[in-house]
């Protein structure tokens, strides 16, 4: 009985989430808009960022939407993770794209990028795993029931799909947050200001090249806002390598709002490659309240900015990039291939070894970038960790629209750095899986994606 009755209730579910996709006609929405939620948590002693997880100070979460035209379905997800690379990011989207009914060219998957999450690449287990002992690096089983708990939710939304005729844009300077991770010096060359910095010095030193701008976007049916979504660049740890799992700054901001505001709250975090909070963060738990203090503050004051105006329709754009592998040094193919395979290193080493390899194989195929445009207001979805010149590069293409960017899309890429900051060293280009002209060939794909013409993207 109780079977037969469980059967009902689901099925009952399930006819009433087809009627509401099934709408049309004269008097159906245009537009409709669905939030969805789902636990990411990794199960205790499965390894974080670099150690094994050992405590739950904030569950993770991917939170996203799910957009509805009348003819097609679109979804933005946002995941509390470090990186999703190569095969992983794609497990991601091609299960959201199943669940929500759509094809995975219109399904966009960033992750917030803390570092007191997973950064995972499950093709450098998979290499990793035909080796002689190899070490542990992703639980595979895990990544198939951590997708199959996002698509469920997915899935679920479609029944709360809810029109929305109104867009809001908001933005507000977030004050003593970002800075630069890269400090010129003399010669040309740059010194690094980590995410957690003690050195007075370093600290005292200016802001530098950053964009101080969180944008919102509101989705509102009449008045009432429906869902916000809020982008800004900088790098978002305080903290990491303790074991400890996090939602860290833009999360407690993020969730805070939310309680506050009962109005669902998603962040993307923009190309913020080399943008960090080093100058205000000393990596204490007092440092990492104020500076989820300021970043509440900033969310807030572009809420209070928004203005909506009408919406009745979106578009979506999808560009291919193809950005050559890197060969030179560390990134030498057959170099790591030995690495890999050699059971005497630590496991560290062949664990980065095979990421190496895993995402030169990747980019042998070209990456998939998408953006979402309603009327002048654009959010471009981006592969990588991005620099920051990337997203003003972005901005100065359509000064007079609103141009919101998230970055850590597939990150097989590693940092993708300006070709300038080769020549200047720093960190970022060591960590850089590409070629120094992925530079030209990036702008000329945000180029694509905005509409503009190639010689005005500067390609």
């Amino acid at each position: 009985m109780r079977y037969l009755i469980a059967q009902t209730l689901r099925w009952a579910t399930a006819i009433l989430c087809l009627a509401g996709s099934l709408v049309e006609g004269a008097d159906a929405p245009q537009l409709r808009v669905a939030t969805f939620r789902s636990d990411v948590t990794l199960p205790l002693g499965h390894l974080l960022y670099r150690k094994p997880l050992a405590t739950v100070e904030h569950p993770l979460a991917a939170k996203g939407i799910v957009l509805d035209d009348g003819r097609r379905r679109y979804v933005l997800c946002a995941v509390d993770w470090c990186t999703l690379s190569n095969s992983t990011h794609l497990l991601f989207r091609r299960k959201v794209a199943a669940a929500a009914g759509t094809d995975i060219s219109r399904v966009a998957v960033q992750t917030v990028h803390q570092h007191t999450a997973p950064s995972v690449n499950g093709d450098a287990q998979k290499l990793l795993d035909q080796e002689e002992n190899p070490p542990q690096y992703v639980n595979l089983k895990f990544l198939d029931e951590v997708t199959d708990r996002l698509a469920a939710a997915v899935k679920k939304s479609l029944c709360r799909l809810q029109p929305f005729d109104q867009i809001g844009t908001g933005q507000a300077r977030v004050n003593r947050v970002a800075s630069t991770r890269r400090l010129p010096i003399e010669g040309g060359k740059v010194r690094t200001r980590w995410s957690s910095c003690k050195d007075p010095e370093l600290q005292a030193m200016p802001e530098g090249y950053i964009d101080p701008i969180l944008r919102t976007i509101t989705l509102a049916h009449g008045d009432k806002p429906l869902v916000r979504l809020h982008y800004y660049a900088t790098h978002p740890q305080s903290f990491y390598g303790d074991g400890r799992a996090s939602i860290d700054v833009p999360g407690i901001a993020r969730e805070r709002l939310e309680q506050e505001e009962s109005v669902f709250q998603i962040y993307f975090t923009g190309c913020a490659g080399d943008v960090a909070m080093g100058k205000y963060n000393d990596g204490s738990r007092r440092a990492r309240d104020e500076l989820a203090e300021r970043l509440h503050a900033g969310m807030e004051a572009s809420i209070a900015s928004t203005r909506l105006v009408p919406v009745s329709r979106l578009e979506w754009r999808t560009v291919l990039l193809s950005l050559p592998p890197r060969t030179d040094g560390d990134y030498n193919v057959e170099d790591n291939r030995a690495k890999m395979k050699n059971p005497e290193l630590s496991p560290e080493e062949r664990v980065g070894a095979a990421r190496r390899v895993a995402s030169a194989e990747r980019l042998k195929r070209p990456i998939e970038l998408s953006s979402l445009r309603f009327g002048h207001i654009h959010i471009l979805h981006l592969p990588g960790e991005p620099m920051v010149e990337f997203q003003l590069f972005a901005q100065g293409l359509k000064p007079e629209d609103f141009i919101a960017v998230a970055g850590y899309g597939d990150c097989c890429t590693g940092y993708i750095c300006t070709e300038r900051a080769f020549g200047e060293e720093g960190y970022e280009p060591t960590a850089s899986s590409v070629v120094p002209r992925s530079d030209g060939l990036l702008k000329k794909a945000i180029g694509e994606l905005l509409g503009v013409k190639q010689d005005r993207a500067g390609a």
